[in-house]
């Protein structure tokens, strides 16, 4: 089991890498290649857009994503866990909502049609559903009087609609670059091939791996944190003679400031799910 969590860890790291790689190259790219950053109604605040897309939609949205997963997390409370989650949404969104006023800002200042364009068309459709997702998140699963039978059947939405916006959002950046070199290059064009075109290429095909490793590591159900697959185990003994092999080991995983180190919650979780094969 060591060697499978060593492997989830490296990923994490590899991640990690892609992401701050991939944050390095957008930055490049609007401070040597373009007009650099302002907040002056011009290409500058244009800028903006592509560098806070990649930073909070898609690097924070990914990072929020699998932070349940990461290791060094599973001694802490889930309900901490549950508010990094959250907060990391909320940062993400803040960064996505100032991204979205720069795009309107210049293309108001530059009589430029907002919306004519199928990236513009299902940026907003994602933002929207990103917003839905975060409210119903913070209603399901950060308000006590929810009921649980309500958190438990939101589940699977939510889990599908988290990975479903964020796929799409990857997609949705991919053909905004695309659309900004095609329009923005002109002499050489695009289908030349400068040295522009190259490296924003390559900006592309980093946010594509970063997207391939935190799905990756958000749907194996063998890295899920070790308190949320005991309940899973019980669910599926169905109760019975099992569940009290079960009953000692999900006190001995109660979070919190005498919490087991996470290296033996998860071999104890491993244990007894060889104990029920």
């Amino acid at each position: 089991m060591e060697k499978s969590i060593q492997v989830l860890v490296a990923l994490c790291a590899a991640a990690a890498a892609v992401g701050v790689v991939a944050i390095i190259f957008v930055l490049r790219w609007v401070l040597h290649y373009k007009e650099g950053l302002a907040w002056d109604g011009g290409l500058a605040e244009f800028n903006w857009h592509p560098v806070l897309i990649v930073i909070g939609f898609i690097i924070l949205q990914g990072t929020a994503i699998i932070v349940y997963r990461l290791p060094w997390t599973w001694k802490c409370s889930k309900l901490i866990m549950k508010f990094i989650h959250a907060g990391l949404n909320l940062l993400a969104f803040t960064l996505v909502v100032i991204s979205l006023v720069a795009v309107f800002d210049f293309h108001n200042a530059a009589k430029i049609p907002n919306m004519y364009s199928l990236h513009s068309w299902l940026g907003l459709i994602a933002v929207i559903l990103y917003c839905l997702q975060l409210v119903l998140g913070v209603g399901m699963y950060l308000i006590p009087i929810t009921p649980a039978s309500w958190r438990a059947a939101f589940m699977p939405v939510h889990v599908y609609s988290g990975l479903l916006i964020f796929t799409s959002v990857i997609a949705v950046a991919l053909m905004g670059i695309t659309e900004k070199l095609i329009f923005g290059l002109s002499n050489p064009k695009y289908k030349d091939s400068p040295p522009e075109a190259i490296f924003v290429n390559v900006l592309g095909l980093l946010l594509v791996v970063f997207g391939a490793l935190i799905l990756w590591i958000a749907t194996r159900t063998s890295w899920k944190r070790p308190s949320d697959q005991i309940p899973h185990i019980l669910h599926t003994n169905g109760g019975g003679e099992d569940s009290s092999k079960v009953g000692p080991t999900m006190s001995q995983l109660s979070v919190g400031a005498d919490a087991e180190p996470c290296w033996d919650v998860r071999r104890r979780s491993n244990k007894l799910d060889e104990q029920d094969n």
